[in-house]
């Protein structure tokens, strides 16, 4: 799928990782007031395995709906066929046995169709039960074997990302942890990927058809944006009369919500693909396809409950940002020391000193510092906020709290408290 991982130091987004890392190094990091025994770290940690749950329930979901709309198309079908030759009143032996010939040719064809269904449903109720037994099997005896596969999970999860399918197949097939890792997942994904590369709009419309649901409750334009490039398409080609009836068909319906936008492209009929005014001369550029795959990934994320960035990457911020010292950037720093590497220091340069240095957070929602009297808070997706913030949403919504990045709604009792000095 090739999920880039957002540039350290580059704007909100960005800031994402060295704000978890710190937060969840904070935890880790044995302190005077954090929990010392290995059980109390596994019940913390095993508390951030939210990605872990949520992308095959989501999965499992998907397939249930899919299937579901599938057979009810065909019923439909069948019985219209049905009621068409009862109602018939002239209609000949031979034509009577050809219509149920073919009726039962179709029966048939829906029954394999729920064969398959269900088999892809319980193979994917066979995943969500697999993953809650490899939980369930954590304990502080077995922690260090745990974390091995943990390990081997983050590999799996960034080659996948970065496309490495069959590298990342290999590793979890010699580790047998297959239902563990999500790799299909991804290759579906990878295809809307390739046709945007392309500058094909199909299977990235044929992926929101399938959850169109999903994104309309979660007011999603990603929709509308394909329409406007496919008409932006339209227009660079000179087919202009084509334009007109497509914007009629398909982006009409979007103009009471996003008029502006509709507006604007719209008036590409008029100044043509060769402007040089730079407010329309911008959708004509190669950019905007890359724009599309960037949203599309951010919309694929969200849609599965997954970070934007890599697992491999977050996990190695919070390690980095443990070990990060005044220290290591001296030229004395020990050879032992990761952080005596050119290639660490580059990874580790825009993140927080370890908490032993005070380093500094500030909250996404208000801006304000996070120390010891507004604390942060960890949410179950990893993404950490203060907890002034958190309390204010949770009181505004009886309780619930909705990440602003990810949408994902949890309690307050969900969260893991960090502890800073």
């Amino acid at each position: 799928m090739e999920i880039d991982p957002l540039p350290n130091g580059s704007g909100s987004n960005a800031a994402t990782g060295p704000e978890t890392a710190a937060t969840t190094t904070a935890i880790t990091v044995t302190s005077n007031t954090a929990p010392s025994s290995k059980l109390s770290h596994l019940t913390e940690s095993l508390k951030l395995e939210h990605q872990f749950l949520r992308v095959p329930f989501e999965h499992f979901k998907k397939t249930i709906r899919t299937n579901h709309r599938t057979v009810e198309k065909e019923v439909s079908a069948v019985i219209s066929s049905v009621t068409d030759v009862a109602d018939s009143d002239e209609i000949s032996k031979d034509d009577a046995i050809l219509s149920l010939t073919s009726l039962v040719s179709r029966l048939q064809g829906i029954k394999r169709k729920l064969e398959e269904g269900s088999h892809a449903e319980n193979l994917q109720a066979h995943r969500c039960r697999a993953r809650l037994d490899h939980l369930d099997s954590a304990d502080a005896e077995n922690l260090s074997e745990w974390n091995n596969v943990r390990l081997k999970r983050v590999l799996v999860d960034y080659m996948s990302r970065m496309s490495y399918y069959d590298s990342a197949m290999k590793l979890a097939e010699s580790s047998n942890i297959q239902e563990l890792v999500d790799i299909d997942v991804f290759q579906e994904a990878k295809k809307v990927i390739d046709g945007l590369r392309n500058q094909e709009v199909g299977p990235a419309l044929a992926w929101c058809a399938d959850n169109k649901s999903r994104l309309k409750k979660s007011k999603s334009k990603f929709e509308f944006q394909l329409r406007l490039q496919e008409f932006v398409e339209l227009v660079r080609a000179e087919n202009y009369m084509r334009a007109i009836s497509y914007a009629r068909r398909y982006l009409s319906p979007w103009g009471a919500t996003h008029l502006k936008e509709f507006q604007r492209v719209m008036a590409t009929l008029a100044v043509r693909s060769h402007t040089e005014c730079a407010k329309y001369k911008v959708l004509f550029e190669p950019k905007q396809w890359d724009f599309l795959v960037d949203q599309f990934k951010q919309e694929f994320c969200r849609l599965y409950g997954m970070t934007l960035e890599p697992l491999l990457l977050t996990y190695l911020q919070a390690g980095l940002s443990a070990l990060k010292t005044p220290y290591c950037y001296e030229d004395d720093c020990t050879k032992e020391d990761p952080l005596s590497q050119d290639s660490f220091r580059k990874l580790a340069m825009p993140l927080p000193y370890s908490k032993q240095h005070h380093s500094k957070l500030v909250c996404y929602i208000t801006k304000e510092l996070m120390d010891t009297e507004n604390p942060p808070q960890v949410l179950p997706n990893g993404y950490v906020y203060s907890t002034k913030a958190l309390k204010e949403m949770a009181e505004k919504n009886n309780g619930k709290i909705t990440c602003p990045r990810t949408g994902l709604v949890c309690s307050y009792s969900d969260l893991v408290k960090a502890y800073i000095s």
